[in-house]
Order: C-alpha cells, then sequence, then structure tokens
C-alpha cells in the first residue's frame, strides 16, 4: 500500500507545483506601479514611463513629462524643417546643387582615362599591323 501512495502523493506534489507556478503573473512588456495619483507604467521593451488615471471607467495613459518634452521638441524641429521646405519648393529651388569635384578627383580621373585610353590606342595600333601584314602573327604547331 506504500509503495502505491509514494506516485500518488509525488504526482500530486508536481501537479501543485504547476498549479502555483500557472498562478504567478508571467513577466510581461508593462510594469506597473502604484503612486498617489494614479499608476506608473513603465514599458519594459522601451523604457518609457507613463502616467495613468482611471477616468470613467477606462485607464487612460499620458507619456511622463520629460517624454513630452522631447516629443513636442522633436515634432517643432520637424515643423520647422517642412517650414523651410515648402518654402524652398514655393521658391522654386527643388533641386539640390551638385557637388563639384575637388582638383585631386579630376586628376585622378583624368589619369584613368589616359590610361585606358593610352592602352586602347595600343590595341588598335595592333590590329592595323596585323590587318596590313605587316606584323606576323605567331601559328599554332
Amino acid at each position: 500500500m506504500n509503495r502505491l501512495l509514494m506516485p500518488v502523493l509525488a504526482l500530486g506534489g508536481v501537479l501543485a507545483a504547476i498549479a502555483a507556478f500557472a498562478q504567478e503573473p508571467a513577466p510581461g512588456r508593462y510594469a506597473m506601479q502604484k503612486t498617489d495619483t494614479g499608476i506608473a507604467r513603465l514599458d519594459t521593451q522601451t523604457g518609457e514611463v507613463s502616467l495613468c488615471q482611471e477616468k470613467d471607467g477606462d485607464l487612460v495613459c499620458r507619456m511622463a513629462a520629460d517624454e513630452r518634452t522631447a516629443f513636442e521638441l522633436e515634432l517643432d524641429l520637424l515643423a520647422k524643417r517642412i517650414e523651410i521646405l515648402e518654402k524652398a519648393v514655393g521658391a522654386g529651388q527643388t533641386a539640390l546643387k551638385p557637388r563639384l569635384p575637388t582638383k585631386e578627383e579630376i586628376d585622378q580621373t583624368m589619369s584613368i582615362m589616359e590610361r585606358m585610353m593610352r592602352s586602347f590606342m595600343g590595341i588598335v595600333k595592333d590590329l592595323e599591323r596585323e590587318s596590313d601584314g605587316t606584323e606576323s602573327v605567331p601559328q599554332k604547331t
């Protein structure tokens, strides 16, 4: 009888442990902490903090003050950039002025082109000589 009870008790212990583990909340994306004015919500993935309050049965969350300030500052910068771009388009300035190459870049490009042309002209001269018959082409034996 004792031998029959052991597996049953062991199984009961395992089931109890599983039930206790299932009741513990799994870590989620948000961590909440009660404050004097409501609830502070931390987004564990982005690090953003929101302050939440219950209003009319709903939980309403807003960004924390320092994040809100940074958000508004970014919006102001973007609004200024849009205004500048709209003025430029209105004045007909739709294309950016191209950057001209430096003297060094031009010299490097010309040097490459010169080598290519000399090599090409050498090939042309060799072909002319071959077609005139002035230079014999080695025969394979």
